[in-house]
């Protein structure tokens, strides 16, 4: 039985829903699509080898439940009786947990239907899903925005939904701090003891063929719910329920399944992850720099075709030309960085992955790129910015770095930049000056001769810039009047907000 056939639940980073929710139109015929803050909801027939190649997304699910939020408004004050020595809000509490509990067990059948439907995608597999991706380097990213990278000793999976609190429900065990976080883990593991249920209610687990079969509850509440209870009292109410409903052992460490659980002001979901890993970690980056997702949203606008040429001046690590080249394979790709560790960085990339014969790599400055005007149909960059690796006076040298890209730009291509918020209020000046620009056409140094020597860092020559001398530098023009705005998209690095910000070169200005 394939995994495809349902409905499932993707969580994106904050402001990635929409890149998330075409994908998963395109690459998998979806249907029912529905975006919300963090997620995407929808239904497809897709086989699992397609499910995994959701590039937008972070984590996948199975979907259990997804209901309206649970009225909790009212229960403060509730006219209810309480039992001798309890208080108002310990019944309005209970209360809670008992709608808690009856939503997400009611229907035992499907839960045993979906929970087949997993067991039949992971068929064969184990729990391969869980090798330590342990040779991951970082060398690069500003320091807020960084994804650690994955070691021995973090085999659990990543979450990277911004939420409140993160509780891991074990019976006989307490609740401990999980063994990964990422820069978007924003909600904060508590820790508590799940009691045998048996001794709770008297009654004995439910014996079945399923009681050797483990499982733990992942709880994540915000809004007014978290304001009275905490996510460890949900998790292990809803682990007690699980065990006297199916009988299943619960087992903090390494369970068979995972139960999510997130309930906050819009809405309450029940959900059964399909990979150990999110999707957002990728087997072939070896030293991670940018976010692959953001990376792959920024790739994806640049509307790249067969036979493209496709340039980022400021490849850092090369994730950006990584997630280009997986996606779109039948284009050309060229990176240039002016610091000799990251270009050694992204070589490294680029063998892991497979793609030398994809993408050349030479050293450069995006102020003064060695190759000639109209040559790219595509440039893609993350303009450095974070404690680590902001360009020292950004908002002074962002004019000279675009005024090169539009250079180099074909008409009719696409410029994607990832800006800081920074840089993203200087924008608007920069291209309000554009048009006063666009009548001097400045020259930089008349007769110089630049030769290419671009080299990549196996020692190469760039097939693009070979044997090339040309007065480029004396070609360059101080203006960037061709480049009109085509789009805005403000995206979630973690604790830093950033912008994507695509352009279209409609004539060549003067710029040849």
């Amino acid at each position: 039985m394939a995994a495809g056939g349902g409905r499932y639940f993707c969580t994106a980073g904050r402001g990635l829903e929409p890149f998330l929710a075409r994908e998963v139109r395109e690459r998998l015929a979806a249907t029912e699509v529905d975006c919300i803050s963090g997620k995407v909801f929808f239904s497809t027939e897709a086989e699992p080898s397609e499910l995994r190649r959701l590039r937008a997304g972070e984590r996948l699910f199975l979907l259990l439940k997804k209901h309206t939020p649970l009225a909790v408004s009212g229960n403060k004050g509730m006219a209810l009786i309480p039992s001798p020595g309890s208080s108002p809000l310990a019944c309005s509490q209970r209360k809670i947990l008992h709608d808690i509990k009856c939503f997400v067990i009611e229907e035992p059948e499907y839960w045993l239907d979906v929970v087949s439907v997993w067991r039949n995608f992971h068929g064969g597999e184990g729990k391969k899903d869980d090798v330590s991706q342990a040779n991951r380097l970082p060398l690069k990213r500003k320091a807020e925005e960084e994804t650690a990278p994955v070691t021995k000793r973090q085999e659990t999976e990543q979450a990277r939904e911004t939420l409140s609190e993160d509780c891991q429900v074990e019976a006989g065990e307490r609740c401990v701090e999980s063994e990964r976080k990422s820069d978007q883990d924003y909600w904060t593991e508590s820790k508590a003891s799940l009691e045998d249920p048996s001794r709770i209610s008297g009654e004995k687990p439910i014996a079945s063929e399923q009681c050797s079969f483990s499982f733990r509850v992942s709880c994540r509440c915000s809004g007014a719910i978290a304001k009275i209870l905490t996510s460890q009292e949900i998790g292990r109410a809803i682990g007690i329920a699980l065990m006297k409903q199916f009988g299943w052992r619960a087992d903090l460490r390494d369970p068979d399944l995972e139960i999510f659980v997130h309930l906050n002001d819009i809405h309450s979901v029940v959900g059964i992850p399909l990979f150990r890993l999110p999707l957002a970690n990728r087997d072939y980056i070896k030293i991670a720099g940018l976010r692959s997702t953001v990376a792959w949203a920024m790739a994806s606008l640049a509307e790249i075709s067969a036979g493209a040429c496709v340039l980022d001046p400021m490849c850092g690590l090369g994730t950006i030309l990584l997630e280009a080249a997986k996606e779109w394979p039948e284009a050309c790709y060229w990176g240039a960085d002016i610091s000799d560790s990251q270009l050694e960085g992204a070589d490294v990339n680029i063998i892991t992955a497979g793609l030398v014969d994809k993408i050349e790599l030479f050293k450069a400055s995006v102020k003064a790129l060695p190759l000639p005007s109209d040559s790219f149909d595509a440039v893609i960059s993350d303009i450095p910015f974070g404690k680590k690796f902001k360009i020292t006076k950004d908002t002074e040298l962002l004019p000279d770095i675009l005024r090169e890209m539009e250079r180099v730009l074909r008409v009719g291509g696409t410029i994607v930049l990832l800006l800081s918020r920074h840089l993203h209020k200087h924008m608007d000046g920069i291209s309000q000056g554009a048009d006063s620009e666009a009548c001097r056409a400045v020259s930089r140094g008349t007769g110089e001769t630049t030769t290419a020597e671009a080299l990549n860092v196996s020692g190469n020559s760039s097939s693009l810039v070979k044997g090339v001398e040309e007065t480029f530098l004396s070609s360059r023009q101080a203006h960037f009047g061709s480049l009109v705005l085509d789009g805005i998209y403000g995206v979630s690095l973690g604790k830093t907000d950033a912008f994507i910000h695509k352009y279209r070169k409609i004539s060549s200005g003067g710029n040849q």
